[in-house]
């Protein structure tokens, strides 16, 4: 069996797991980022507008942006290229993407911390996307970046399909906790 075909497994199952899950546990998952692993000070922090089922980030996002990060959401370019990263703030004029999200049409500029959607993950630190490779390229661009990604607990597989270029994550917020990795 393939990586590809593996991950398309993979994908299904942590989909139909994801299905039910109440995307308003967001505001569970910021209480987690805040209590157990804020940015640093000053950090420029990348989340994203939730889509299609994924756990709701944007109490997050509020509540950092309170705290004076500089907070940006990622504009999907052509396929093959990194993330580019908008400045957004509360209230700021949003525009539909592609893939069913939303981002503002502010500034760009380069996040410190970078809050990841995923499809899936597990106890490595191994991150499942959709399957575009954009947070790959991206992550692979910013290597001195910290990569948390966010999701519902169900969405845990006990292993998920890596090849050599997947980037691995510092941690994973859920709605129950955070998850470290790589001595982070």
């Amino acid at each position: 069996m393939t990586i590809e075909t593996r991950k398309a497994a993979a994908r299904a199952r942590a989909l139909a797991a994801r299905e039910g899950c109440d995307p308003m546990l967001g505001a569970d998952l910021a209480r987690h980022v805040l209590a157990d692993i804020p940015p640093p000070p000053g950090a420029a922090v990348s989340g994203f507008w939730p889509m299609d089922g994924e756990i709701d980030i944007r109490p997050l996002l509020e509540a950092l942006h309170e705290r004076g990060h500089k907070i940006l959401l990622p504009h999907t370019p052509k396929r093959g290229n990194p993330l580019i990263f908008r400045y957004w703030y509360p209230g700021a004029e949003m525009v539909r993407e592609r893939f069913g999200t939303y981002r503002p049409t502010g500034e760009v500029g380069v996040p410190d911390v970078l809050f990841v959607p995923l499809v899936a993950f597990d106890g490595a630190g191994r991150r499942l996307g959709y399957g575009g490779g954009f947070y790959d390229r991206t992550l692979a661009g910013l290597p001195g970046a910290i990569a948390i990604g966010c999701a519902f607990s169900a969405q845990k597989l006990d292993e998920v399909p890596a090849a050599e270029y997947d980037a691995p994550l510092h941690a994973v917020a859920t709605e129950r906790g955070v998850l470290r990795f790589k001595g982070f």
